[in-house]
């Protein structure tokens, strides 16, 4: 109790940049969301040609679930030590670095498609890219004001849009101009943000930067609030991830639809995730995260046990899984809602390094076990009856524990 009280009090002090101008303002968080998109797309390269790999190389379904995971399990822990090193160096040193880090992985993944260990290592170094998020939100952070923070967050988040493009262009472009051209067209775009983002990305003024990362890191591990958030984040942006990578996989399997079908219809998954983060940042600052996480979570819960009994894809299938992309959408948006009003300003980075990393690790999991599961009973429904109760477990616990939040409304 005492270490969130401390988050909650430090968060709520006016942000150094408050008063900065308004268009400084806009223009690190466009910049923000396009490095954060542009990533993210490098990211997401291997979920949409996850199925057309396994026909082709001839593995198993947990052997494809472990490729297009790696990336997600590095990213997400490497966001504890990239958000740690934001909070020291600044954003306008590490995203340049960490975009320009991603386009290696990237190059090489376009000449080691015939060889499973090359596409694992290549995937390994992919998962770089997807660190960017906690470079990007200390930097929001710090631009913004806590009332205006949950949709500034939001607005960010619509980065992870990355993803949809991915699934829109990749299998389209990799039919159309050979296999090696979508590694080659975001190796080209990654090189153009990073020297955009050196020229004309700044940091908000009245950044501390004295700490090592690795003493913010364990200050922020301190704070009982930032353990709560990651709870929470794992459950609702890692449902996302989770789909977003292993949707085209799922779809093809259990509905027969082509690669593209698949891909197009993931993307569309995506699209409705992204576009529904802002809205649960909005309806943060409007009311509180909590009882906005309560309603997502609850929501999620019902919709998959809907799909667990595989219902026609349309339109029922359609609407349980369009709905669960923007309960979970939303629930990310809420969720670093919360981030913002409850981190103290000069761990902005390691708290959101840590609870990213929960959000990465909770998709990093589920398309194992959906794997695992399939290639044991032949059936996705006991997975997507796991994630009911994993997410129904969400809404209690936000609502009994984290309740108090909201009834004294320390943000």
């Amino acid at each position: 109790m005492t270490g969130r009280t401390t988050a909650a009090t430090a968060a709520d002090r006016p942000a150094p940049a408050a008063a900065g101008s308004a268009g400084a303002a806009r223009l690190n968080l466009t910049l923000a969301t396009i490095g954060f998109m542009v990533n993210f797309w490098a990211w997401a390269l291997l979920g949409p040609l996850g199925p057309g790999l396994k026909e082709r190389l001839g593995l198993s379904f947990a052997a494809q679930s472990l490729l297009v995971a790696v990336p997600i399990v590095v990213g997400s822990l490497g966001r504890i030590p990239v958000g740690a090193l934001t909070d020291r160096l600044g954003a306008r040193v590490m995203f340049p670095i960490v975009t320009l880090a991603t386009v290696v992985p990237v190059l090489v993944l376009a000449y080691a498609q015939s060889s499973y260990a090359a596409l694992i290592v290549a995937g390994f170094f992919l998962g770089i890219g997807g660190t960017t998020f906690a470079i990007g939100v200390p930097l929001v952070s710090g631009w913004y004001p806590p009332a205006r923070r949950g949709f500034a967050l939001g607005v960010f988040g619509v980065g992870m849009g990355g993803t949809a493009i991915a699934n829109f262009t990749t299998v389209r472009l990799a039919n159309a101009y050979g296999d090696r051209a979508p590694f080659f067209l975001v190796a080209a775009i990654l090189v153009a943000y990073a020297a955009v983002a050196y020229a004309l990305i700044r940091d908000a003024p009245g950044r501390s930067s004295g700490r090592s990362p690795w003493e913010r890191t364990a200050a922020a591990a301190r704070l009982t609030t930032t353990w709560q958030l990651c709870l929470l984040y794992a459950v609702g942006f890692g449902g996302f991830v989770a789909f977003s990578v292993y949707l085209p996989a799922y779809l093809r399997t259990s509905y027969s639809l082509s690669i593209s079908d698949a891909a197009l219809r993931t993307a569309g998954f995506v699209v409705l995730a992204v576009a529904a983060r802002p809205i649960g940042g909005w309806l943060s600052d409007r009311f509180h995260p909590v009882p906005v996480l309560v309603a997502c979570f609850s929501g999620v819960a019902v919709l998959a046990v809907i799909q667990a009994f595989q219902p026609p894809l349309i339109p029922l299938g359609t609407i349980a899984f369009l709905g669960m992309a923007g309960l979970l959408g939303a629930a990310s948006g809420a969720v670093f809602a919360l981030v913002g009003k409850l981190a103290p300003s000069d761990k902005v980075g390691a708290v959101t390094g840590l609870v990213g990393a929960a959000g990465g690790l909770g998709g990093f999991v589920p398309p194992l076990i959906m794997g695992w599961v399939f290639s044991l009973e032949g059936s996705y429904s006991i997975g997507l009856m796991l994630l009911s109760d994993v997410a129904l477990a969400a809404a209690v616990y936000t609502a009994v524990k984290m309740a108090g939040l909201a009834r004294n409304r320390l943000a």
